[in-house]
């Protein structure tokens, strides 16, 4: 009998996997914060005897070679990945033993990456399950355009094959199960219902195989939007072969020590909820809530390399948060602190606000001098999107706060988190601000007028 757990990241969108029989495993795409996936073997009471990664990744830190040295599995590597570490180079059709009868098949997959391989476990010879990686995902495959913007349009062709190949390798009833595609912005958009999906599901609706080629690699670049700017660090970081990962706790900074880091131009980041952060904060500082895709958000809009101090609101989060900044090449929290902004702030200063709302109160609003900024991606305003308001999409915002009109900014996004970073933003830069912490759909009920893009 074999098992096949999975390993969710949940922040990023994606997952990983260990799967094995009753003595040893294999685990695929592991995290940087290998922990978990060690918990996962020594609950299951079976050894890591392979590491394997379906490609280099672009959009995390690799917890793969550091797994591979700890656990003294093999490291298996597709063999047309330049790196700069030792590993066991995987080629079309290899093949090895994780446990007795149950082995591990290298496919081919180009197209997420051009050395994309993805691997079927067999258990007596027959398929149960295939590792697709960015390759076959749910109603969709990875993105093409990560690698180089000449190879594209290729890379979305041999998407079409792979999928293609994929399909007619393996049986209907074949569990998929990729890395990306959870809310991963390494997917290239689309998304079956439900989070499991099998070769069958994907063959009577997967638009690489439901569609022609050339409809399919249109459809595709046509739909491809903006990539997180840090994915440009990840994949030469996981070529490098990435650090081991210091999770110690870091250095605690005083009101002082945070009004220093401000003064000096950097990133102090509090990362309790919206609302305790607009009812009072400091002066200046950021808001990513920890609950709030904070490491894709902060690592795609903080200035690479940029310091960056911590405000959480308990130790947990702290810790948690810090976790997962380090999947992101985000290593060490130049310091941090615990608790609420009474702590945070200097002696005879006041913590920062401003208000918060709904659609409705803006509808009240709208025959006044009043700015409303969009903040979401160009799909979500080509979608619907409020009469005569400003369009600056969220990763956009710190380099665009000259762009937004002069007056009171009533700024929103689809539910209210990105809304409430981008209001941080305008809030440190001197605006006056207010932020929609609302459903779009409520826009409507509301009374604005919302016509399509």
């Amino acid at each position: 009998m074999f098992f096949v757990d999975t390993i969710e990241l949940t922040g990023l969108g994606n997952r990983s996997y260990l799967a094995g029989g009753a003595h040893t495993a294999v685990a695929v795409d592991p995290p940087r914060d290998l922990d978990q996936v060690i918990a996962a073997a020594v609950r299951r009471g079976v050894r890591i005897s392979h590491v394997v990664e379906t490609h280099i990744h672009n959009d995390y830190v690799s917890g793969g070679l550091e797994l591979a040295r700890v656990t003294g599995a093999a490291y298996l590597v597709p063999a047309a990945a330049d790196v700069a570490f030792e590993r066991t180079a995987v080629r079309d059709g290899d093949t090895v033993e994780i446990d007795s009868g149950l082995t591990l098949r290298a496919i081919a997959t180009p197209g997420h990456t051009p050395h994309h391989t993805s691997y079927a476990l067999q258990e007596a010879g027959a398929a149960v399950a295939v590792f697709t990686g960015g390759s076959l995902l749910l109603g969709s495959v990875g993105r093409p355009d990560l690698v180089e913007p000449r190879l594209t349009e290729r890379l979305a062709r041999a998407q079409h094959t792979s999928a293609h190949r994929l399909a007619e390798e393996l049986p209907d009833e074949t569990p998929v199960l990729p890395t990306h595609g959870f809310g991963s912005f390494c997917t290239s958009g689309g998304h079956s219902e439900g989070d499991h999906t099998t070769i069958g599901k994907e063959k009577s609706g997967n638009p690489a195989l439901v569609q022609d080629v050339d409809t399919f690699v249109a459809e595709l670049l046509a739909g491809l939007e903006d990539v997180p700017a840090y994915y440009a660090h990840m994949g030469p970081a996981n070529a490098a072969g990435p650090a081991q990962i210091d999770l110690t706790p870091p250095a605690v900074a005083d009101a002082d020590a945070i009004a220093a880091r401000l003064a000096a131009g950097e990133w102090v980041v509090d990362l309790r909820s919206r609302v305790a952060f607009a009812e009072g904060h400091v002066a200046g500082s950021f808001n990513f809530e920890a609950d709030g895709m904070v490491a894709t958000y902060l690592a795609w809009l903080i200035p690479w390399g940029k310091p960056v101090t911590l405000l959480a609101e308990s130790p947990e989060q702290l810790a948690t948060t810090q976790r997962e900044l380090t999947r992101v090449g985000i290593d060490r929290p130049a310091a941090a602190a615990v608790g609420g902004p009474e702590s945070w702030i200097r002696d005879g200063e006041t913590p920062a606000s401003f208000p918060r709302a709904t659609f409705a109160d803006l509808a009240k609003r709208r025959g006044d001098d009043v700015v409303v900024l969009d903040v979401r991606r160009d799909s979500e305003r080509a979608d619907r999107y409020i009469e005569g308001s400003v369009h600056v999409p969220i990763h956009q915002l710190y380099k665009r706060l000259d762009d937004v009109p002069a007056g009171e900014v009533w700024v929103h996004c689809a539910s209210g988190l990105r809304a409430a970073i981008a209001a941080s933003l305008l809030d440190a830069a001197g605006r006056e601000v207010v932020a929609i912490d609302d459903g779009f759909a409520a826009a409507t009920e509301a009374g604005l007028t919302v016509p399509t893009g």
